[in-house]
């Protein structure tokens, strides 16, 4: 059996040591500094073999974790290794893969661009905000979804939850969800007013996936339609991909408490979390914040190093 040798940026440091344990494989250290004039520096202090894995997320500060990225992957390179696996489990400047407006950069590909011309022989994300932006490499790539670790941390903190999907971009998160732990899902309608204002509304309709609900016998399997009555008197958990400033959350929590809920918890995969959206989410009435460790944050308490390890096996 090969051992990898697994290199953990600043971003992804404990995310990567988990890796290391759930693989069996070697976690290498480095050494990073920023220098008074705010450059950085890097030395891999491990020693190099020819095939070896980076973890590490790009997410705030994106600019800092993203050259510190591309140092590590130039500098295994340079040094020897000759299959390099690039971990990102949050993919900084992955939410603009196309031009909404004359002129616009195009940021995801830019990324794609030099993390590939650094040196990258392949590239693992963890649940890309648009999957479209694998399109952007022409190595292999992979897209892993965090859905099973936050599903079994939901089975561990609720007996009768629903899962919601705060829009319908959400929707395909809280099936998946829905189908690993056997509970029912719906999802929310979300208009976008302007610039800074959303609407959500909830939807009349539910996935539900006991085969034994007689009111779902004569109902088509994809159209399993209820009212909104399904939320009253449950455990409802509010299952994103990402969540910066809880806007939506805030508004989805509301429409929930109205409608009966009697809890309503949050997880996501990226916790940004910005603009004290931890507070603006429990003042809203949230029992509780889960986010994964994708990103370091308050509430990353899942972690997807099995996901991880899985994909790099």
């Amino acid at each position: 059996m090969v051992i990898l040798l697994i290199i953990g940026g600043s971003a992804s440091q404990k995310l990567a040591a988990n890796v290391a344990k759930e693989l069996g494989d070697c976690l290498c250290p480095i050494e990073t500094k920023k220098f008074p004039d705010g450059e950085r520096y890097l030395r891999v202090k491990g020693e190099i073999d020819k095939e070896a894995v980076i973890i590490q997320s790009t997410g705030y500060p994106q600019d800092e974790n993203l050259i510190e990225l591309l140092f590590l992957i130039k500098t295994l390179k340079d040094l020897g290794v000759e299959k390099l696996k690039v971990v990102i489990p949050y993919f900084g400047y992955g939410r603009q893969e196309k031009r909404f407006k004359s002129g616009e950069s195009i940021s995801a590909q830019i990324i794609a661009n030099i993390i590939e011309d650094a040196g990258a022989d392949e590239v693992i994300s963890v649940n890309l905000h648009e999957d479209s932006v694998r399109d952007f490499f022409n190595i292999p790539t992979k897209n892993i979804s965090a859905m099973r670790s936050i599903a079994n941390y939901i089975d561990s903190i609720s007996t009768d939850p629903i899962i919601i999907a705060p829009d319908k971009g959400a929707l395909g998160f809280a099936e998946d969800i829905a189908k690993i732990i056997d509970c029912s899902c719906t999802y929310m309608n979300k208009v976008r007013l302007g610039p800074d204002k959303v609407e959500t509304k909830i939807a009349d309709i539910r996935c539900d996936f006991s085969e034994d609900d007689p009111d779902l016998v004569n109902l088509n399997k994809n159209e399993k339609k209820v009212d909104i009555k399904s939320v009253k008197g449950k455990e409802a958990i509010i299952i994103d991909d990402i969540i910066a400033t809880g806007g939506t959350i805030v508004n989805a929590i509301g429409i929930l408490k109205e409608q009966g809920a009697e809890s309503v918890s949050v997880c996501c995969v990226h916790p940004i979390l910005v603009n004290d959206a931890v507070l603006k989410i429990y003042s809203a009435g949230a029992k509780s914040i889960a986010g994964t460790d994708s990103l370091k944050s308050e509430v990353s308490c899942i972690s997807i190093a099995k996901v991880i390890a899985d994909a790099i096996r």
